[in-house]
């Protein structure tokens, strides 16, 4: 876990010093230490200082929060839900944070009052309390919440289409799609501080439920024999996991994969006990998500490739082995 830690710092130390403007790694640092009280950051424009400190930085840990969180709701849905195929998104807050967003930015809904990062996280809200009241509606369970989801993630899905096609000009309708692909390139400090405070919570109280998750890897009835009060566990990590996701999808847009494949390698590198998974699948996560970022901004500058779609070249054939190894263990 310490090893993990800090690879993860040397990754972010070294990612923010790639960029298309030239700025030596020594100037980077001065930047850094400067804003930070520990060096002297005289001597620097202020177009680099802003360069690194109000868009490098910020976009680099923005992208760690989005990797540690999704990989963290990735873990506990998978072991709540007895899914391995399970991630953030079974439960419909992205389609739901894509309507909120989209009715922001086309429709002009909150006059002006909203950003569409709180229009994404509004309708994230919405769309998890619908799923889950079909959910619970239907008699509770596993499956009905699966089945929710799909349910809850196909009409904002066909909402977001609608509107766009009925009232998004060509520009508005290029904005929102890559920003539903997910987009880093609105990080500032705000998103990372709101995301950072949220992840922490989030993480407390998964960890403070470890023993839990252990029991439900065995069935709710297993977890019920062990002492496990399953109805509140489980409605206390649904929607700490939903508020996660929804912060994070706000703060970046529908970033996929990352909650279905990371939780998976993390497994395999420490074992399924979540006192160790879930730290674990957090900085396995962030890793992972630093190093996309770093690709999605540098491969074809200046032209920026959206998050999702790097995640999504790598996840693909991840998920290709996950759904082969399940054959196996099938067989």
């Amino acid at each position: 876990m310490a090893c993990g830690a800090v690879l993860l710092v040397l990754s972010i130390a070294f990612v923010i010093t790639i960029g298309p403007a030239s700025l030596s790694v020594p100037d980077v640092y001065r930047i850094v230490l400067g804003h930070l009280g520990a060096g002297d950051g005289a001597g620097v424009s202020k177009v680099k200082d802003a360069i690194v400190w109000e868009l490098r930085l910020p976009r680099t840990l923005l992208a760690a929060l989005c990797g540690a969180g999704l990989a963290l709701c990735g873990v506990v849905l998978q072991s709540l839900l007895r899914n391995v195929l399970a991630d953030p998104f079974v439960l419909g807050v992205s389609s739901g944070a894509s309507v909120g967003a989209v009715s922001v930015a086309v429709l002009g809904v909150g006059g002006g009052v909203l950003s569409l990062s709180a229009g994404a996280f509004a309708g994230a809200l919405v769309s998890f309390g619908l799923v889950l009241a079909l959910a619970y509606g239907a008699g509770g369970g596993t499956s009905r919440i699966v089945l929710a989801g799909v349910a809850g993630t196909q009409l904002f899905s066909a909402l977001t289409s609608f509107i766009v096609i009925s009232s998004a000009d060509a520009e508005q309708t290029r904005g929102v799609l890559f920003w539903l692909l997910g987009s880093l390139g609105g990080a500032d400090w705000t998103l990372v501080t709101a995301g950072a405070v949220v992840l922490v919570a989030v993480l407390a109280v998964c960890l403070a439920h470890a023993p839990a998750l252990d029991a439900f890897t065995f069935g709710n009835s297993a977890a019920s024999a062990l002492g496990v009060s399953v109805v509140r566990v489980r409605t206390t990590l649904l929607v700490a996991t939903a508020l996660l996701t929804a912060v994070l999808v706000a703060a970046a847009g529908a970033i996929g994969f990352v909650g279905l494949v990371v939780p998976h390698a993390a497994r395999f590198l420490v074992g399924a006990t979540h006192t160790r998974l879930l730290p674990a699948a957090a900085l396995a996560g962030a890793l992972f998500m630093v190093w996309v970022d770093a690709v999605a901004r540098t491969v074809f500058e200046p032209q920026e490739v959206p998050v999702g779609v790097v995640t999504a070249l790598v996840g693909v054939p991840a998920f290709a082995v996950i759904l082969f190894r399940m054959r196996g263990s099938h067989s």
